[in-house]
C-alpha cells in the first residue's frame, strides 16, 4: 500500500494543493451507478444489432463532471473516487445532523463525513459501518502525536467486525499524514486541513475490503 500512497497526490482531483483525484478510471455515468448501467446496456444492445463488440467509453474526465455538477446542483457537493472500484462519482448533501453529512449518489451509494473525516459508507458493499477516530484532534489541528483509531466494518455475513489500528499522526510540508498499523496492515492517510480545522481535500482508508477514497469538497 506503500506505493499508492505515495503518488496519491499527484491524481487527487482539481484541488488547490492536489492536480487530480485518485482513482478515476470511470465517472458515475460508467461505474456501477444507473447511468453506467444504462450505458453499459445501450451497448450491448448496439452490439447485438451489428454484430460488432462495441468499444468501451472512455472515462468522464473529473473536472469536467466537477464543473458539469455545479452547474445543475445549487447545493453542496463532493468528488468521491473509490480506488478499488475505479470509480469516481459526485455526490451530494442529502442528510445533515449538527457536524455530521450525508452525502449520496443517485443509485443511493453513500459516504458520511464530519467536516470532511469519513466517519462511514452506505451502499458501497462490506460498508464502513462507523469509524472511531481518536487521532481526529491531532489532525485537525495539524499536531503530531499517536492515537488509536477503530474501524468497525460490516462483512458479507452482515456481521460487524472492528478493527484496532495504532496511528501515529505528523505534518510534513502540506498535508498531515496519519499511519497507521495492525500487525502486518499498514496504512497511510492524508489531509489537507484548513485554518478552522476542517478537511477539503483527503485520501483515506476504510477497511481491507473497500480499500482507499479520495473525497474533495466541491461545494461546502
Amino acid at each position: 500500500m506503500s506505493s499508492g500512497s505515495m503518488n496519491w497526490m499527484g491524481r487527487a482531483a482539481a484541488a488547490a494543493a492536489l492536480t487530480a483525484i485518485a482513482g478515476c478510471g470511470s465517472a458515475s455515468m460508467d461505474g456501477p451507478g444507473l447511468g453506467g448501467s444504462l450505458r453499459q446496456a445501450a451497448g450491448q444492445l448496439a452490439g447485438r444489432a451489428t454484430g460488432r463488440t462495441p468499444e468501451p467509453a472512455p472515462p468522464a474526465d473529473p473536472q469536467a463532471m466537477a464543473a458539469e455538477a455545479l452547474k445543475v446542483n445549487p447545493g453542496p457537493l463532493i468528488l468521491v473516487g473509490l480506488e478499488s472500484a475505479g470509480t469516481t462519482q459526485v455526490m451530494a448533501l442529502t442528510g445533515e445532523n449538527g457536524r455530521m453529512r450525508t452525502y449520496m449518489t443517485e443509485n443511493q451509494q453513500a459516504v458520511i463525513l464530519r467536516d470532511g473525516l469519513v466517519i462511514g459508507t452506505r451502499g458501497l458493499g462490506n460498508d464502513l459501518n462507523v469509524a472511531e477516530v481518536g487521532t481526529e484532534g491531532l489532525i485537525r489541528s495539524r499536531r503530531a502525536g499517536h492515537g488509536q483509531r477503530l474501524m468497525r466494518s460490516l462483512a458479507g455475513d452482515g456481521r460487524e467486525h472492528a478493527l484496532p489500528l495504532n496511528c501515529t499522526v505528523s505534518v510534513e510540508g502540506g498535508p498531515v499524514i496519519e499511519r497507521c498499523e495492525n500487525g502486518q496492515l499498514q496504512i497511510e492517510n492524508r489531509f489537507i486541513v484548513g485554518a478552522g480545522g476542517g478537511i477539503s481535500v483527503s485520501r483515506q482508508w476504510l477497511n481491507p475490503r473497500l480499500g482507499y477514497v479520495t473525497v474533495q469538497t466541491l461545494r461546502p
